[in-house]
């Protein structure tokens, strides 16, 4: 059995060591992304909330670039919200430039009550390009 790879965007291993948790594992031709959130450089979350969303995006390309792979490669999507009812509309906006066209992956949107000093996170799961 093939041991699974850890995948880490450039200059990012830190947060991910201090937790004790990878950035994605690749399993095969799979990619399996940890929660991003809309984090700075130095960790803190972004004040406003369509700008902590556009992070949390942008932090999940980051990652899925250091596999080889883009948003187009995502087939599954994980989202959580600590407000679903007021963040849902900013969310899908967001989300319509950042995924495009259909076909559409796979979606989930769960409310939760803490996400460690943020309101949203995103994780995902995408096929590696050959």
């Amino acid at each position: 059995m093939t041991k699974p790879d850890a995948i880490f965007p450039a200059g990012r291993q830190a947060l991910y060591e201090i937790y004790g948790y990878s950035a994605a594992i690749r399993s095969g031709d799979l990619l399996f992304v940890s929660g991003q959130v809309g984090s700075r450089e130095d960790g803190s979350p972004e004040p406003v909330f369509e700008d902590q969303v556009r992070r949390a995006f942008a932090n999940l390309r980051a990652v899925l670039a250091a596999a080889g792979c883009d948003l187009a490669d995502v087939v599954d999507v994980t989202t959580f919200h600590t407000d679903p009812e007021t963040q849902i509309d900013t969310v899908l906006a967001v989300r319509a430039e950042e995924i495009g066209d259909p076909p559409y992956p796979n979606w989930t949107a769960v409310g939760v009550t803490w996400l460690a000093g943020f309101d949203f996170e995103i994780k995902a799961i995408a096929r590696i390009p050959r």
